[in-house]
């Protein structure tokens, strides 16, 4: 019996464009692929362990000739559009009570203040949740185990009961092997607005 939903945020909630977003950026960078220090720092950052600036200062060490505003443009180049038919999605689950909602997203400032600033709706959408787990305030981040046994113990949860839905098959794989009902969500032909459509069998 589930009780418990377990949200990504980024191709759950909000579109993403990742392919785009790695173009763009590479172009920018004038590389062929994100080098080890890039994604160290990536990575500090989805966890708190740097600030904004920090972050913004390491590339424009690294690539002189860009500016702080390319800088930020292209590392929100990733957020798109949030169809309002999510939001009426998640506000009538928290409405019908009939289970714990807990968002868990791998994110950081920057983007979620570009979320609060082009979303409207950005704070009606998270009242929607019991918990709203952000990586760089709780300085964990998917797919390692930790953030997952953070969330199961400060709620006090059985994964049995949980289901955890995100588009990236590391994280959701990691969730599985701890016992926790998982929905990969192919966010190209697959919406959350269909979960007890697609996942009939868990409830």
């Amino acid at each position: 019996m589930i009780n418990t939903l377990i949200f990504d945020f980024g191709d759950v909630f909000i579109n993403l464009d990742k392919q785009g977003a790695m173009q763009n950026a590479l172009k920018l960078f004038k590389l062929k692929v994100f080098e080890d220090d890039m994604i160290s720092t990536n990575a500090k950052y989805e966890t708190g362990q740097i600030s904004t600036s920090e972050f913004i200062a390491f590339y424009l060490k690294k690539f002189p000739y860009l500016n702080e505003n390319q800088v930020v443009e292209a590392w929100n180049f990733i957020l798109k559009d949030f169809p309002k038919h999510r939001l009426d999605f998640v506000r009538d689950l928290a409405q019908s009570g009939n289970y714990k909602l807990i968002l868990l997203s791998n994110t950081n400032a920057m983007h979620i203040d570009f979320i609060k600033a082009n979303i409207d709706f950005y704070e009606d959408f998270k009242s929607c949740f019991h918990k709203f787990y952000l990586s760089q305030e709780i300085h964990l981040r998917k797919p390692n185990a930790d953030i997952f046994e953070f969330v199961l113990q400060e709620n006090s949860l059985n994964p049995k009961e949980c289901l955890f839905i995100d588009d990236t098959k590391e994280n959701t794989d990691m969730a599985s092997s701890m016992g926790i009902h998982i929905w990969n969500i192919d966010e190209t032909k697959e919406d959350i607005v269909n979960l007890f459509e697609i996942k009939k069998d868990l409830f």
